[in-house]
């Protein structure tokens, strides 16, 4: 199993979740952060560390988000490892997450 990160992330990109990963699995992509699946395993460190909830177990995603399983896997072949917590994105300070179909 794995964690997924979902549309709540995109346009925000917080990055609180990274320094807890044990396994560096988190990649960063322009407008969020995405889980490999190959790495991570499934502690659950990540998840409490989300302040907008974007973070949810591959066997626990509502319907309605279950492409980012795919989203996370392709995205994380091609976006660097990220290991550090940076400054949050600009949309972060708007009128919260969306729910986009799509990411990057």
């Amino acid at each position: 199993m794995t964690h997924v990160v979902t549309a709540a992330c995109e346009g925000c990109k917080y990055t609180d979740c990274v320094t807890v990963c044990p396994c560096e699995c988190f990649h960063e992509g322009e407008r969020m952060l995405f889980i490999d699946p190959e790495l991570c395993i499934d502690c659950e460190a990540c998840v409490p560390e989300c302040p907008v909830d974007a973070i949810y177990p591959d066997h626990a995603l509502p319907a309605e988000l279950e492409h980012f399983v795919k989203v996370n896997a392709e995205m994380s072949l091609v976006t660097p490892v990220i290991l550090v917590k940076k400054k949050p994105l600009a949309d972060s300070e708007g009128d919260g997450p969306t729910n986009h179909a799509s990411a990057e």
